[in-house]
């Protein structure tokens, strides 16, 4: 039975329910998806969908650092975006803050997203 470990900073949102922002087994961190929150205020960062999406990879970056780890450290990143013709801003905000290889990603168009977020990614890093 694995021995899971919760991994929390204060750099990066609260959970806003019943999750933890990662949980690390062995050396593989599933972090949970983060919508674009400034954690100090814990509101939307702005409506503007680029400054959305560098906030939600700043938050995933937090938490991969308090795993020991950075956002080039996921290999499976799994995206949410509530508009699809904002792809090519994901693509390009993604080269300013991850290094090559990029990881495996999917790419998925929703409804909506909590708080009324254009924007969320959740993932998986191996450290």
């Amino acid at each position: 039975m694995p021995n899971p470990a919760v991994i929390k900073t204060d750099s990066a949102p609260a959970a806003i329910g019943s999750y933890s922002q990662a949980v690390k087994v062995d050396n593989t961190v599933y972090l949970s998806g983060q919508i674009p929150l400034d954690p100090q205020s814990m509101e939307i960062v702005s409506t503007d969908f680029a400054a959305q999406a560098r906030q939600v990879f700043k938050n995933l970056s937090a938490v991969c650092e308090a795993a020991n780890g950075s956002l080039n450290h996921i290999v499976k990143l799994n995206l949410y975006l509530t508009d699809l013709s904002n792809f090519a801003i994901v693509n390009e905000i993604m080269a300013e803050c991850f290094e090559k290889p990029y990881p495996a990603r999917a790419a998925v168009g929703v409804k909506e997203l909590p708080k009324g977020a254009l924007f969320e990614a959740e993932g998986i890093m191996v450290i």
